[in-house]
């Protein structure tokens, strides 16, 4: 039986790619649905090339163009934010890939694990928010979390077969982004142009921003936690420019597993489809003869405050790292917008997370309302 696979934000990086991956394997995956929130034209086009049973439009001003533009072909066509949550939850779904920007993804995913649905997760921002949320609900709903992040893949390829074995530390790599050999002084000049060129990776605006200021990073600190189950303390930061190490584990040994490969998505969204199994495939392979030599840096926490504020809010819980993801999704639409510094995106994280009220134990329903203070915040101060 194929493997029947709907794609939250099948427009963006990762659903591009996760299409890619489906179209090698025709025997093994269909494409179940294909949502999208404001990219007519290429989700029309990949609806018309997958032939998805359902197709959702998030901005419902675009409803009609998606469907006339899909009119001749035996697709529902849906629009809006609570149609997003009902499509995950169709019978003959087996995975969802969540791959939507943002906060948005928040509330479909959990759908999705409340209709018992696979989740193959590469929406950070849903672990980042509601982390406590989520892992409990999925262990009720014994629904399998896997992670897409090439990172978090990496740790999870990892852990394979160490069953019983104590993790001492986990060790995220990080690439460093454009500007990890700038001053203070020059970061506090860079452009959105200049941000927006990462050395290694092809990504989408808000997560190559969030490179460049190891926000990134920092969520994928906060990600660890919840997916698998360790402290603040035992996640470490090294950056490591190739980008061939994508992550590795340390065992109370002393022992480190490292899991290595080229710098492109399509091997960890494809374990994710075929686990617990490996695929054949034509993606790139590393060149070990070619690459010269690999290179490891401490992560400057000083300089790149937004790493340090995301293991200040993964320390204190609760509803900070909430706050975290709010002020930053606003702060990286005002740096692209041109609206605010590179730099003065901490500072304005960093007051936000001072101002708006803490909350132990939220609910999501606590989310959705710390989201919105958070965010009113963040742009006050801007």
């Amino acid at each position: 039986m194929k493997r029947q696979i709907a794609i939250l934000g099948s427009t963006g990086s990762i659903g591009t790619q996760a299409l890619d991956v489906i179209e090698a394997n025709p025997d093994l995956y269909e494409v179940y649905a294909l949502t999208a929130n404001n990219s007519v034209e290429k989700l029309v086009e990949q609806a018309r090339r997958f032939n998805p049973a359902v197709v959702v439009i998030a901005n419902e001003t675009n409803f009609h163009r998606v469907r006339e533009a899909l009119a001749d072909l035996p697709i529902n066509v849906y629009a809006g934010t609570d149609a997003l949550c009902q499509v995950v939850t169709a019978g003959p779904i087996d995975i969802v890939l969540a791959a939507m920007v943002g906060f948005a993804g928040l509330k479909p995913t959990i759908e999705a694990i409340k209709a018992g649905k696979t989740i193959a997760l590469a929406n950070k921002e849903t672990l980042v928010v509601a982390g406590e949320l989520i892992t409990s609900l999925a262990n009720r709903n014994k629904v399998p979390i896997l992670p897409v992040d090439s990172e978090h893949s990496a740790i999870f390829q990892c852990l394979q077969g160490e069953l019983g074995n104590e993790i001492e530390k986990i060790i995220l790599t990080a690439s460093g982004g454009p500007f990890r050999k700038l001053s203070r002084s020059l970061l506090a000049t860079v452009t959105k142009e200049q941000a927006l060129k990462h050395p290694n990776w092809d990504m989408g605006a808000k997560i190559t921003i969030d490179s460049a200021s190891m926000m990134n990073k920092g969520f994928e600190v906060i990600e660890a936690k919840w997916l698998f189950g360790v402290t603040y303390d035992k996640i470490d930061v090294v950056v490591h420019p190739q980008s061939v190490i994508h992550s590795m584990v340390q065992y109370r040994d002393g022992v480190v597993k490292a899991q290595l490969g080229a710098p492109d998505m399509h091997m960890p969204i494809q374990y994710a489809l075929s686990y617990p199994y490996r695929l054949a495939s034509d993606f790139p392979r590393v060149d070990f003869t070619g690459m010269g030599a690999l290179t490891f840096e401490k992560a400057d926490k000083d300089l790149f405050r937004n790493l340090a504020l995301a293991y200040r809010a993964l320390e204190v819980g609760g509803s900070m790292p909430c706050v975290l993801n709010a002020a930053n999704e606003v702060c990286v639409a005002a740096f692209l917008n041109d609206s605010v510094g590179f730099l003065q995106m901490s500072d304005i994280i960093e007051k936000t997370m001072d101002i708006v009220p803490f909350e132990k134990s939220p609910s999501l329903d606590d989310y959705i309302r710390i989201d919105a203070e958070s965010r009113k915040v963040a742009s006050s101060l801007l």
